[in-house]
C-alpha cells in the first residue's frame, strides 16, 4: 500500500502542523495515501510541573522518536524547537519546510508591553522568556504557565493572568493571529532556537520516504535552524537554561542573534555574528564559544543548578 503514517501529537497545534505536512505530501505525490498517528508524549502527560524540573531532553519528541525507529509510523511531525540537538541513531531530519515568523509576541487585553502596568502578572512556561522580559521589566511579575495554546488563552481570558508570551508562529498556524498584541523584537526577546521552523523527522535509511519529503525542504529554513542548533549544541542548553538564538538570511549572509541570560533576567549577555549561508554549524559554534569568552559558561552553569533547584534562587 502507497502509504504514509505521520506520528503527531495530539494538540490541536501538533495536529495543525501535521496535517499542513500530509497535505504538502499528497500535493507532491497525489498517489501517496496519508495517515496520522496520534502519539502521547512524556511532556503531554506531565502539565503540573514546570518544564525545568522535569528535564529537558525529548520531552516532547522521544515517544514519537520511538515509534519511528520500531517503524510504527514513517516519518515524526515536530516543532523544531522541540527537538533535541543530538538525533538519535538511526533517525534524520529528512526535511526542514519553510519556516513561519520567529518572534514571541505579547497577547494581553490590549496594552503593549511597555503600557502594561506594575506588577502586572506575566504568564510563560519558559525559562528564556521570563528571564528576557524580567530584564526588560523588572516590575512586573513573572508566573509559571503550562499547557497548550488553547489551555494558555483560556487562563488568560479568565483573569489568571493580565498577558502572556507565546510564540507568533503557533498562534499564527492556528488561526489566531487578532491575538497578537505586540510582536516583541529580538532586542526584548530572542526566540527559542528553532522556533517558527517544522522537523519531520525519518529513519536515515528509508530512502522512499526521503525521496517523498524532498521537495518539503526549504534551504533557507535549514541552514537557520542548523546554525541555531549548532550554538545550542555547544552551550549544552535545554528547557533549564535561559538560551535564544535566531538566524536569518540577510542580503545573502546568515545572521545569528543569540543571548544567554541568568533566570532572573538580571544579567543578559547577547553576540551578534554573520557567515557565509553555507557553514551555518561553524557560525553556531563561533557565536557560542563568544558568548562563553563573555562569561556566559557560569551563568548556565547557575541556570542549572536553579532550575533544578540545586541552589537557592538569588
Amino acid at each position: 500500500m502507497n502509504e504514509i503514517i505521520i506520528g503527531s501529537r495530539g494538540s490541536a497545534l501538533a495536529l495543525t502542523q501535521t496535517n499542513w505536512v500530509a497535505d504538502q505530501i499528497r500535493r507532491h505525490n497525489p498517489s501517496i495515501e496519508t495517515r496520522v498517528e496520534v502519539i502521547k508524549t512524556s511532556g503531554d502527560k506531565i502539565l503540573d510541573t514546570p518544564l525545568s524540573k522535569i528535564g529537558d531532553k525529548g520531552l516532547f519528541v522521544k515517544e514519537l522518536e520511538i515509534a519511528l525507529l520500531e517503524s510504527k509510523i514513517d516519518i515524526a511531525v515536530h516543532s523544531m524547537k522541540d527537538l533535541p540537538t543530538d538525533t538519535p541513531d538511526g533517525l534524520c531530519i529528512a526535511a526542514v519546510p519553510e519556516r513561519a515568523e520567529q518572534c514571541d509576541v505579547l497577547v494581553s487585553a490590549g496594552p503593549g508591553l511597555d503600557d502594561l502596568p506594575t506588577g502586572a502578572r506575566i504568564g510563560s512556561g519558559s525559562l528564556r522568556r521570563r528571564a528576557q522580559i524580567a530584564n526588560h521589566r523588572p516590575d512586573l511579575q513573572m508566573l509559571e504557565l503550562r499547557g497548550n495554546l488553547d489551555t494558555r488563552l483560556r487562563k488568560l481570558d479568565s483573569g489568571e493572568y493580565d498577558a502572556v508570551i507565546l510564540a507568533c508562529a503557533g498562534l499564527r498556524r492556528l488561526g489566531l493571529g487578532d491575538r497578537v498584541s505586540q510582536k516583541l523584537p529580538f532586542e526584548i526577546c530572542v526566540p527559542a532556537v528553532g522556533q517558527g521552523a517544522l522537523a519531520i523527522e525519518a529513519r536515515a535509511d528509508d530512502e522512499r520516504v526521503r525521496r517523498i519529503l524532498a521537495p518539503l525542504e526549504d534551504g533557507n529554513a535549514r541552514a537557520e535552524v542548523a546554525a541555531e542548533r549548532a550554538l545550542m549544541a555547544a552551550l549544552e542548553g535545554g528547557c533549564q537554561t535561559p538560551i535564544g538564538g535566531a538566524a536569518a538570511i540577510e542580503d545573502g549572509r546568515l545572521r545569528l542573534r543569540a543571548m544567554v541570560a541568568s533566570i532572573d533576567g538580571k544579567t543578559i549577555i547577547r553576540k551578534d555574528a554573520t557567515s557565509s549561508p553555507d557553514a551555518p554549524e561553524e557560525l553556531g559554534r563561533s557565536v557560542a564559544y563568544a558568548l562563553l569568552r563573555s562569561g556566559a559558561g557560569e551563568i548556565l552553569e547557575n541556570a542549572r543548578k536553579m532550575a533544578t533547584g540545586q541552589v537557592g534562587a538569588a
